[in-house]
C-alpha cells in the first residue's frame, strides 16, 4: 500500500475495499428491519440476500447454506457443537478433534464439553500427523458407545500459512461417520475455493480478512441436511439458525468484498511473487552481516498460501523487532492478532517444535489486496536497517566473549 507506511499485516485484518465501503454507505442510507414486510424492509432484505449469494459463489457453496454472523469466532462457537441433527433426526457428536495449530476460537472448542476435546499433533513441518490422526479416529471407533467424531482442521494456518490437505482429512472423517469444520478464514480469496472438493460439512469465513468491514462473517452449513442448535436464540433471522437483527451495512460490505476477492483469488501469482520477493531478499542481507545461516522462514518445504512469510533470525526478539519496523513506517507482527496485546511465544511454532528462543523472534509478514512491490522494496530496506543493527550487536558480543 503506497503512502507513508507499508501495511503487511492483512492475516490480521485487511484495509477496507472501495467497493465495501461504497455498498456500506448505501446500506447506511437507507433504513428500515430486514425482517419487516413493508418495502424498506424489503430493500434491507436484499442487500442481504444479495451479499449471501456473493459470499456463497465465493466459496462454491449453496445459498441456502450461508448463515451470517458478527465475527469468525461466532461462527466457529456455532458450529462446534455436539448437537446436530441429519435429515430430522439427532445423531450427535462424540469427541471434538481439533488440530493444535488451529487458530484460538477453534482450539476453545466451541459447546463441546472441555473433557471431550482431543488434540491432533502436527509434525516439524506444519502440517497434521496423518498417522497421529488415525490413530485417533481409530480409538475413537473402538470406545464404548461411540458417536460420530468432529474433526476441526485450518485450511491455512492463520500465522505460517501453511495448507492442509483438508480433503484427504475429510475423507477419513467421512469414512469414520463423523462431521468436518474448515476454517477457511485465511484462504479465502487467496486461492480458488470450492466447498464441495474441500469435503467440510461446515465453512468458516469472515469479512475484514479479504477487505470487508470488520464485524461480518459467515458458517457455511454445507449439507442443507445437517441442522444446528443455535447459540444465540430469540428471533427467526438466519433461518432460526441465528437470532437477531441482521447487520445489514457490514453484510452489504462482506458481499462486496466477496465479489472482488473471488476474481482476485483465480489469480493469486501477484500476491505469491511478491512474498518470494521478499524472501528471497532476506538471504543476501543476512549472510552481508554475519547471520546467513541463522533466519529461517517457517513453512519454505510445504505448501503455503502466497501472501504470508513467517521468518526469524536468532538473535532477534519479536517485540524488538515489530517496534522497529513500526518507526520504519513497516506493520507486521508476531502471528495471530487474538493473541495481541502482548508479544508472546506462539502455539503454532511449539507445536512445530521450533526452539522457544527462535519461536518468541518469530516475525510475520501477511500481504492482502493492496499490497504492491513498493510496499517489499520499504520492508527491503527496514529489514536491512534492522539486521544491521542485530550483527553488530552480535559481534560486540562476539568480541566480548573472546
Amino acid at each position: 500500500m503506497t503512502g507513508t507506511r507499508a501495511y503487511l499485516d492483512n492475516n490480521a485484518s485487511a484495509p477496507l475495499r472501495p467497493a465495501a465501503r461504497e455498498a456500506m454507505v448505501y446500506a447506511l442510507s437507507r433504513y428500515g428491519n430486514a425482517s419487516s414486510v413493508h418495502g424498506e424492509g424489503r430493500d434491507m432484505r436484499r442487500q442481504v440476500e444479495a451479499a449471501r449469494s456473493d459470499v456463497a459463489a465465493l466459496v462454491g457453496a449453496d445459498v441456502e447454506g450461508v448463515v451470517f454472523t458478527s465475527s469468525a469466532t461466532e461462527a466457529a462457537h456455532l458450529a462446534l457443537s455436539p448437537s446436530l441433527t441429519v435429515d430430522g433426526t439427532p445423531r450427535p457428536a462424540g469427541k471434538l478433534f481439533v488440530l493444535e495449530t488451529e487458530h484460538p476460537c477453534v482450539l476453545a472448542g466451541g459447546r463441546f464439553a472441555p473433557e471431550d476435546k482431543v488434540t491432533i499433533p502436527v509434525l516439524p513441518n506444519g502440517l497434521i500427523d496423518m498417522d497421529a490422526f488415525d490413530t485417533l479416529l481409530e480409538t475413537h471407533a473402538k470406545s464404548d458407545e461411540a458417536r460420530p467424531p468432529f474433526v476441526a482442521v485450518q485450511l491455512a494456518n492463520s500465522e505460517t500459512g501453511i495448507l492442509q490437505p483438508v480433503a484427504q482429512i475429510a475423507a477419513k472423517t467421512q469414512i469414520a461417520g463423523g462431521y468436518l469444520l474448515c476454517d477457511a478464514v485465511q484462504a479465502a480469496g487467496r486461492l480458488p475455493l470450492n466447498v464441495g472438493e474441500l469435503g467440510a460439512d461446515f465453512v468458516l469465513l469472515s469479512a475484514h480478512k479479504i477487505g470487508g468491514p470488520q464485524g461480518a462473517a459467515a458458517l457455511i452449513i454445507v449439507h442443507s441436511t445437517i441442522e444446528l442448535t443455535p447459540a444465540i436464540c430469540g428471533g427467526g433471522q438466519e433461518k432460526n439458525r441465528r437470532a437477531g437483527t441482521e447487520n445489514v451495512a457490514a453484510i452489504a460490505g462482506f458481499g462486496a468484498a466477496a465479489r472482488e476477492a473471488g476474481v482476485e483469488a483465480q489469480d493469486y501469482r501477484n500476491t505469491t511473487q511478491l512474498r518470494d520477493s521478499f524472501e528471497r531478499r532476506m538471504a543476501p542481507i543476512c549472510a552481508a552481516h554475519g547471520l546467513g545461516d541463522h533466519h529461517f522462514v517457517f513453512g519454505r518445504d510445504v505448501e503455503r498460501t502466497g501472501n504470508t512469510s513467517l521468518f526469524a533470525v536468532e538473535g532477534l526478539k519479536a517485540e524488538t523487532a515489530l517496534i522497529a519496523f513500526d518507526l520504519e513506517g513497516i506493520a507486521v507482527s508476531s502471528g495471530s492478532a487474538c493473541s495481541s496485546g502482548k508479544v508472546g511465544s506462539s502455539h503454532v511454532l511449539n507445536a512445530m517444535q521450533v526452539a522457544p528462543g527462535l519461536a518468541n523472534g518469530a516475525v510475520r509478514v501477511s500481504l492482502g489486496w493492496a499490497s504492491t512491490p513498493d510496499d517489499i522494496d520499504r520492508l527491503i530496506v527496514a529489514f536491512e536497517r534492522v539486521i544491521k543493527r542485530l550483527g553488530k550487536s552480535r559481534e560486540t558480543r562476539i568480541s566480548g566473549a573472546a
